[in-house]
């Protein structure tokens, strides 16, 4: 298994994060969020681990997306306008129902009762901002992974 270092911008630990060979070849990620800067900067960070990353400001762009490109991984915000990303993900099991199993939602909205009613009905990976960056990639190659055996 060969090995990458991110070194974190808050703080010194030095985490070494593992890149399987199966997954080494570019993988497509959708990145649903709504909020710009947050979405650059996961988008910037992602593209570093040579992930091609598709930017969606909501669940409606993020739609018009799935439809013309196949992803790997869908990486979607929770709350957002114009379409959700509970509907949003409504929505893509009905269209490309192999996608929707591949989904890793993130929200900074942990003690939402509609989010926790929502995280446990579809037993989704679940990122809570703020999290840690290496976090982000070990759920994505689990994610992937999961993905491979279904």
């Amino acid at each position: 298994m060969e090995r990458q270092k991110f070194i974190p911008t808050t703080g010194t630990k030095t985490y070494e994060i593992g890149v399987d060979e199966e997954s080494s070849s570019t993988k497509s990620i959708l990145l649903v969020e709504d909020e710009t800067m947050y979405a650059e900067l996961l988008k910037e960070y992602l593209e570093t681990f040579d992930y091609c990353v598709s930017v969606a400001e909501d669940g409606v762009q993020g739609l018009k997306k799935v439809m013309e490109k196949n992803f790997d991984l869908v990486i979607c915000d929770l709350l957002m306008p114009n379409l959700p990303g509970d509907m949003f993900y409504v929505a893509v099991q009905r269209v490309k129902p192999e996608l929707a199993k591949r989904f890793i939602f993130i929200t900074g909205h942990q003690n939402d009762p509609t989010v926790s009613e929502f995280v446990k009905k579809t037993k989704s990976l679940t990122l809570f901002k703020p999290f840690e960056m290496h976090v982000l990639l070990e759920t994505i190659m689990a994610a992937l992974k999961a993905g491979r055996k279904k």
